[in-house]
């Protein structure tokens, strides 16, 4: 267990502190000299049971409330320290509130110095300080009369502390591990040394940790928990972690820092949270009121953005969008606290609810309903509360990322809500039960009827069915879900075209004679650079109109495409020259070729190898940039034919892309990560 203490300055908490387990918490210079906490102290007191409870001593001035901060943030159980002689000041009913904020529900009162006081005055001193704690996670608790200077009530303290650490049953070590840096020097012979509290999960030696939002990598040499040599650290532990790794130093490091398991690290300066505003606030909170934000022990400066029309006037509730000057490494539910920009007092805080939230639509009432789902602080109701809203899939892997959740917590998520899992790429997609068959009842629909109204065709375009469907997918999920139906034929990928298994359109027996002949022309060692519509022709000794005709008719079949006027392409000789600006990406570096390489590569004319690119460029195929192009690795499979496209594993995975249009950037699918040691994980 943790205890912190908390109260106005020179009420005796560093005195307390020391008389309960004789280390005097006030190691610096300055503050022996001016009689007065600055900084973090931290002592331990071993338990009867074996236990060691960890002691935070913070400074109660004014001016280091946001020290105070950092280290209340990783406490268990407050001492509220009041000095008999004062009673509430200022600083304490600071502290209290933000005690409330933080979320902290189990504390004592501790009435210090009250052998400078007649009994009679105590007993109005404590009636006073129980008319403050009402309404706050205080209300109920115990006040307890101590004396640092004549030990009076010290041993009574110490004795309640203990029973409170048996009682305790510590924090959930599942998840993944998270600590928050509140201290990083260097020790000769021993190197660079973090200390903080554990928030989730655990450590062990020689784990591989992320420093965030840095994203410098480290490894954990050696382990100090509660003050003792260890090879684990645990949720709620206060630890000191040896930390090895290029760039790894006290000058890299620093408060506010969180390290923790390489795959939480995603940093974020963009949140929708719960704001509770105090009720002392002297004006209500308006559109993007400047405010600095504390969050475990990092503090940063943000504007806080209303999600509705009226301000967050003082004793309000509200959900808000937190813009940050600079990123943390936050998670789902973690509290925090708000406090004006001159730092002179503190305004309110609360939960953080959505680490992901959009810059635009974000106070749609589709958005509103989804934060109210993210808000559930249960993972499993949270993530049905969100299938059963717009847009009615989740992204899981970036759930359970921001939720701290393990991997075994997520698969348990699957197993329970029987989950319908959509891998694409590295990025775990679902779906309820029920919007899976709804998906898939509506997809055999639309086909069906398609085929009805159009049996001249070889199926419809993936990006106007999946427009058509409801729920609407962002097109590699899409792609995906459809790659999945088809290995259970239930459909059938034929390059852009989706269809029935059972559906196929074929020629007359007369138009199949002359495309077989055609066929032989445009293909083989021509397959680059075919004859045209004319030559054709004159070779069949047939007219030009009949030619095109039937090469219109196979173009509407998918079998051929017209490149450029007259000038028709086998599909699975375009499906080649997509492989041929695959290997031209591939070999250059920066992922670029020019018109000259790809006409070298096919053995066309300049002319034809034009026309190839721009037609290629019109489908999304290439991109291109100047004199340069790229592939764009969506639409890769154009032109690939339904035994290509289905039983591939990359594909099965979702790792290969698909002809469905540019990825769904709104849903964050396929943002550039930042630019770090360790890339933040999208």
């Amino acid at each position: 267990m943790i205890v912190g203490t908390a109260g106005h300055v020179d009420h005796g908490k560093t005195a307390l502190v020391r008389a309960l387990t004789g280390v005097d918490t006030d190691r610096l210079q300055e503050e022996k000299a001016r009689g007065m906490t600055i900084d973090l102290g931290f002592a331990y007191l071993p338990a009867p049971n074996g236990d060691v409870i960890g002691f935070i001593d913070v400074p109660g001035h004014e001016r280091f409330v946001h020290t105070m901060l950092a280290g209340a943030s990783g406490i268990d159980f407050v001492l509220l320290v009041i000095a008999a002689d004062d009673g509430i000041m200022p600083q304490t009913r600071e502290h209290l509130a933000i005690i409330d904020l933080l979320g902290i529900r189990r504390g004592a009162v501790v009435l210090a110095k009250s052998d400078l006081i007649a009994p009679a005055r105590r007993a109005a001193v404590q009636a006073d300080i129980r008319a403050a704690l009402a309404d706050t996670a205080l209300a109920e608790a115990d006040i307890m009369p101590t004396s640092a200077v004549s030990g009076d009530g010290i041993d009574d303290l110490r004795h309640f502390l203990f029973e409170e650490a048996s009682r305790f049953a510590g924090r959930a070590t599942s998840g993944r591990f998270r600590l928050a840096v509140d201290r990083c020097f260097t020790l000769h012979g021993v190197g660079t040394v973090v200390t903080g509290t554990v928030l989730s999960g655990s450590v062990g030696v020689g784990d591989h940790l992320v420093v965030s939002p840095s994203g410098l990598a480290a490894r954990v040499r050696s382990i100090h928990a509660q003050n003792r040599l260890a090879e684990r650290g645990r949720a709620g532990d206060r630890c000191a972690l040896n930390l090895a790794g290029d760039g790894i130093g006290k000058e890299a490091i620093g408060r506010g820092d969180i390290i923790l398991d390489p795959e939480l690290h995603a940093p974020t300066d963009r949140i929708d949270a719960r704001l509770r505003v105090l009720p002392g606030e002297p004006r209500p909170i308006g559109q993007w009121f400047p405010v600095r934000l504390h969050h475990a022990a990092a503090e940063v400066g943000a504007r806080i953005v209303l999600l509705s029309d009226e301000p967050v006037r003082p004793g309000g509730v509200a959900k808000v969008q937190l813009v940050l000057d600079n990123p943390i490494a936050a998670a789902a539910g973690d509290p925090y606290v708000v406090r004006d920009t001159s730092a002179q007092r503190t305004i309110g805080g609360g939960r953080l609810i959505d680490l992901r939230a959009p810059s635009r639509k974000r106070r749609t009432p589709e958005r509103l309903i989804q934060i109210e789902a993210y808000a559930v602080p249960d993972p499993e109701a949270a993530v049905t509360a969100l299938l059963d809203t717009p847009p009615h899939y989740l992204d899981l892997g970036s759930f359970a990322r921001d939720r701290a959740l393990g991997s075994d917590e997520t698969q348990r998520l699957v197993d329970s809500l029987g989950l319908v899992c959509i891998p694409v790429r590295k990025t775990l997609f679902v779906l309820s039960p029920a919007r899976w068959m709804q998906f898939r009842l509506g997809l055999a629909a639309n086909l069906k009827t398609f085929h009805a109204d159009n049996p001249d065709l070889p199926g419809i375009g993936m990006e106007r069915l999946r427009l058509q469907l409801d729920p609407r997918l962002p097109a590699p999920m899409f792609a995906a879900a459809l790659r999945m139906l088809a290995r259970a034929g239930k459909l059938a990928l034929d390059g852009a075209w989706v269809r029935l298994p059972g559906h196929e359109v074929r020629l007359t027996p007369q138009d199949e004679t002359l495309w077989l002949q055609i066929e032989r022309l445009i293909g083989g060692s021509t397959r680059y650079h075919p004859p045209r519509v004319r030559d054709i022709a004159d070779m069949l000794a047939k007219p030009e109109t009949e030619i095109r005709r039937i090469l219109k008719l196979t173009g509407r079949i998918g079998k051929v495409y017209e490149v450029a006027h007259d000038h028709f392409f086998l599909r699975p000789a375009l499906a080649g020259i997509v492989e041929i600006v695959d290997d031209l990406t591939a070999a250059e570096p920066g992922g670029r070729f020019n018109a000259a390489q790809f006409r070298d590569r096919a053995g066309s004319g300049r002319k034809v190898a034009i026309q190839i690119l721009e037609f290629l460029d019109r489908h999304g195929v290439t991109l291109r940039r100047g004199d340069l192009r790229l592939v764009n690795r969506y639409r890769r499979d154009l032109f690939r034919s339904a035994a290509d496209t289905e039983p591939a594993p990359a594909e099965a995975s979702g790792g290969a892309s698909s002809p469905v249009g540019r990825p769904d950037f709104k849903s964050g699918f396929s943002h550039p990560a930042p630019s770090r040691q360790i890339p933040a994980n999208p």
